[in-house]
This record gives structure tokens, C-alpha cells and sequence, in this order.
């Protein structure tokens, strides 16, 4: 094992931890949450963080100009609009129904794809590029991956935290917002970048 193995580890699971506190990827985790079960939605962040993080760690800062921002931006808003209109138009009915276990493949597939994007060219992968240039690859990988799916994981158990004591139409309808948000500040950063 390489000397700087565990320090360099340890500097990108504490950067990325601190930088992700709160940030898109963790509030999509609780916002999934509410609304689905925990085990598909974890590890649908889990597989799309560690190819996130491959993908910055194996190309570095160049992954950005591989696909147009613009491109990303725009699917990231699309996604984000239509999964907040689905969660605020979702009945009060469907309150009582069980995700049945085929369901659980699209879930992890709605995740991975939302995490992945709206992450894609985020100041996360920028720093997990940055922190490789400098440091060794597979500790950097190792350490962001693990803090993202940590980050990850603390916002699924909020999100569950909630379903018991708020209604669940309610959550959906707050994930919605949320949801929709996302979107709007993605629209922004799509205009601003056509300008």
C-alpha cells in the first residue's frame, strides 16, 4: 500500500463529505425517499456516484468539455420537471400502495440517471478531478465515493424520518417543489449559458 494511501483517503472523504452537506444530491436522495423504498434508491446514488467518481478521476477536468454543459444542463432541467410534476400531481389514494419488487429496477434506474446528471460537471467532480491531478487515483476514488454515498445515505434516512409523521401526499408534494427547483435553477444556468 502506498504511504499516501490513508491521508490522501481521508482529505477527499472529508472535502467531498463537507462539500455535499446539503447540496442537490443528497436533497434528490430524501426527496426518492419519501416516495420509494431506500434500498433501490441507495444504491442507484451508490452505482452512480462511484462511476461519477471513476469517470472524474480517470479523465480529470476534460470529462466537462467531452459533452456540451448546455447538454447536460437541459436534460438535467427536463428530468427535474418532470419527475417534480409527477410528485406534486401524485393522489392522495396512492398514499397506502406498496412498490412492488419489480418496481425496484426502475427505481434504481430513475436515481442512478438523476444522480448522475445533475451531478455531471458539478463542483464535486471538478474537486475529485482536481484532488487526482495531485493525489493518488484510487484513494481519491475510494474516498469520494464513499463520502457521497455516506451523504447520500444520511439524506434517504431523513427522507423516511419524515414519512412517519407528515402525510405522504404532503412529502410528495414538497419533493415536487423541490424537484421543481432544481429545475429552475438549472433553466437559469441552461439561458445563461445560451447568452
Amino acid at each position: 500500500m502506498q504511504a499516501d494511501f490513508i491521508p490522501s483517503l481521508l482529505s477527499t472523504l472529508s472535502l467531498v463529505s463537507l462539500a455535499e452537506i446539503g447540496d442537490k444530491s443528497q436533497l434528490v436522495c430524501m426527496a426518492l425517499a419519501t416516495r420509494y423504498r431506500h434500498w433501490p434508491v441507495l444504491w442507484g446514488a451508490a452505482v452512480a456516484f462511484m462511476l461519477f467518481n471513476l469517470l472524474a478521476v480517470a479523465f480529470g477536468a476534460s470529462i466537462a468539455a467531452w459533452l456540451p454543459e448546455i447538454v447536460i444542463t437541459g436534460i438535467v432541467a427536463i428530468m427535474f420537471i418532470i419527475f417534480g410534476i409527477q410528485a406534486i400531481k401524485t393522489p392522495e389514494e396512492d398514499e397506502e400502495v406498496d412498490i412492488d419488487q419489480n418496481a425496484s429496477h426502475s427505481i434504481f434506474i430513475t436515481t442512478f440517471l438523476m444522480i448522475l446528471l445533475s451531478e455531471f460537471g458539478d463542483k464535486t467532480q471538478i474537486a475529485v478531478a482536481g484532488l487526482s491531478t495531485t493525489l493518488s487515483a484510487v484513494p481519491v476514488w475510494i474516498g469520494a465515493s464513499i463520502a457521497l454515498i455516506a451523504i447520500s445515505a444520511l439524506g434517504i434516512w431523513a427522507g423516511k424520518s419524515l414519512t412517519g409523521r407528515v402525510p405522504m401526499h404532503w412529502l410528495h408534494r414538497i419533493g415536487g417543489v423541490l424537484f421543481l427547483t432544481f429545475a429552475g435553477f438549472a433553466s437559469v444556468r441552461f439561458i445563461s449559458i445560451l447568452i
